[in-house]
């Protein structure tokens, strides 16, 4: 690839969309669309603010920045890996957090709940004293519920000691090492003995055996482990929700992303009373049990 003809962002940026667009690539680790995406991986290699394209579209660019950005647009192109994998940084919301392929890309219908306090579920938010979370991969959701209560301690617990490593950097960034607390664990294997929660929260592997075989190659440098929810999706949350009552204060909540499988988590658990939250894709990707509804 001849990188002189390339010598501003805006030249970068159309070759990029193009390649991407050639490749189809698929975009579902935090950008919607090819520009978006370019855009992004663009301004992140030339350590430019990235909400400030325009400003920079037409500045001339160092022959070693072009071929930095090319390197980068290339290896998205050629080997689909997720952009946050190239960064090692992803958004979830206004958090920045940091990501290598030892957990998933964060990414979760929960965090779009936790600004609200899960209302009109949570009616004292300062009320909330202890807080689980499963399945934490990167630690995004429990450092983003400490935040929103800040008059809790988080238990946040993962199978991968990969994973945990993570956590703990994003832990460790944002000086929550006091308040939240990172068990290695198959789910409540670990967790304290007759430790009370007022929340459990889990955004668990839930796709299930035929999407599985269908996820676009992106998916595929994550680890399955995270992803794989059995024949129905539901083989850890049948789990999650089986323990949780026992560890659940008396008016505690249980809050599960279950992502597109709505159809298999009302066969499993529908006899419970499943309440649907909105989320800005609609009302079918979280459900919630109270700890008296799990106790039927």
């Amino acid at each position: 690839m001849d990188a002189t003809l390339y010598t501003t962002p805006r030249d970068l940026l159309r070759h990029a969309v193009t390649r991407f667009n050639t490749a189809k690539l698929f975009f579902g680790h935090g950008s919607a669309e090819a520009f978006d995406e370019a855009a992004y991986l663009i301004l992140h290699t030339l350590k430019l603010p990235l909400d400030k394209l325009d400003p920079f579209l037409d500045a001339r660019l160092q022959p070693e920045e072009v071929q930095q950005v090319l390197s980068v647009i290339e290896r998205r192109a050629t080997e689909r890996v997720p952009a946050a994998y190239i960064t090692n940084e992803a958004w979830l919301g206004t958090y920045n957090f940091y990501v290598d392929e030892r957990t998933i890309v964060p990414r979760s219908y929960i965090a779009e709940l936790i600004p609200n306090y899960f209302a009109p579920w949570v009616n004292e938010p300062e009320g909330v004293s202890n807080i689980l979370e499963l399945c934490t991969g990167s630690g995004c959701l429990a450092i983003m519920m400490a935040d929103a209560f800040p008059d809790a301690a988080v238990d946040a617990v993962d199978i991968s000691s990969g994973a945990l490593e993570v956590a703990q950097r994003n832990v460790d960034t944002y000086e929550l090492q006091d308040r939240v607390s990172l068990i290695q664990s198959d789910l409540y294997a670990n967790v304290p003995a007759g430790k009370k929660y007022d929340l459990i929260i889990t955004n668990p592997p839930y796709v299930n055996s035929g999407s599985m075989k269908k996820l676009p190659q992106e998916y595929l440098h994550e680890p399955q482990i995270a992803l794989d929810g059995g024949t129905d999706g539901m083989d850890l949350v049948r789990k999650i929700v089986a323990g949780a009552a026992e560890r659940l204060t008396e008016d505690g909540l249980l809050i599960v992303e279950i992502g597109n499988e709505k159809e298999f988590a009302e066969a499993a658990f529908g006899h419970l009373g499943l309440t649907w939250l909105t989320t800005s894709q609609g009302d079918d990707m979280v459900f919630l049990l109270t700890a008296d509804q799990l106790k039927l």
